[in-house]
């Protein structure tokens, strides 16, 4: 078996997409990117998102292996410690993960007790590792460029891309974060280009263009390589690079950036509570 059940889950606050993908042979899983609810004008988390990925795990018997988050996260809070206490399975992120908590740790003035070598996952993949869920073949590519730690996961014919594309009428990951490089994304995107035209793509995200009615996240590699509107096939490097560097300087910091990068470093963590007991987000002024 070679193609794995794939069930997907839609926030429609943050326009995110988790994604389940199940063994249909053995019910052993792999969960991607789930998402923690966070009020930005409270403070308030919830875990009413991840607990509908947690319902259809228990209705339909599965068990989690994985719990992968593709990136640190700059628009949504990961679900991933939430569920790992939940439901079990190996918390893991892409081994480049240190790279992005160097950054953003000295960014925010991390408490000296921070790690910044990724040791808050239970596993950092390499690019080129191959590993299973249940019976299905599976391997983790770096596909770096929106950050340095971005990984696409190909589980059987199923490529789960994170952030690194859309849906080919809306294009691509923006490049302007830290660690950033557009030049990085256009070779990182070939590489996926490179699988089967038939394997399923899962996304991300979908924002709507203008156009179209009906929000979707589910593409293919052939329809991504012949018609994404950024990066389809006949749109060089160089081209690319001036339109994603152009597009970038219009793009405002992602709304909930600040205490998502916080938390999604942390593995999914919120920072450790101070001396009152409050857990808190520092906000670094005129700094991003």
């Amino acid at each position: 078996m070679n193609t794995p059940d794939v069930t997907s889950f839609l926030d429609t606050e943050t326009n995110n997409i988790s994604h389940i993908a199940a063994d249909p042979d053995t019910g052993r899983c792999a969960i991607i990117d789930p998402l923690l609810d966070y009020d930005q004008a409270s403070g308030r988390s919830s875990t009413k998102s991840a607990d509908k990925i947690a319902e259809h795990v228990r209705a339909h018997g599965l068990t989690v292996e994985w719990i992968i988050d593709t990136h640190i996260h700059a628009d949504h809070l990961s679900a991933g410690h939430y569920l790992r206490s939940e439901l079990g399975g190996k918390l893991a992120i892409g081994e480049h993960i240190s790279e992005v908590q160097k950054v953003f740790g000295k960014l925010f003035n991390a408490d000296e007790d921070f790690r910044l070598d990724g040791s808050q996952f239970d596993h950092l993949f390499r690019d080129g590792e191959t590993y299973k869920v249940g019976t299905i073949g599976a391997r983790a590519i770096h596909t770096p460029g929106h950050t340095p730690a971005c990984m696409t996961h190909l589980i059987g014919d199923a490529a789960f891309v994170g952030d690194t594309l859309f849906m080919p009428d809306y294009g691509t990951a923006r490049c302007d974060f830290p660690g950033g490089d557009a030049r990085t994304l256009y070779r990182s995107i070939h590489r996926i280009f490179e699988l089967p035209d038939d394997t399923r793509m899962f996304l991300n995200h979908d924002y709507l263009p203008e156009g179209r009615d009906e929000l979707r996240w589910i593409s293919s590699v052939g329809e991504q390589r012949l018609g994404n509107i950024h990066v389809r096939e006949g749109i060089s490097e160089e081209d690319f690079v001036a339109m994603r560097t152009k597009r970038d300087a219009t793009l405002a910091t992602p709304k909930l950036m600040i205490p998502s990068v916080q938390v999604n470093m942390r593995a999914g963590s919120f920072p450790a509570p101070e001396s009152n007991g409050i857990r808190y987000i520092k906000v670094p002024v005129d700094t991003l």
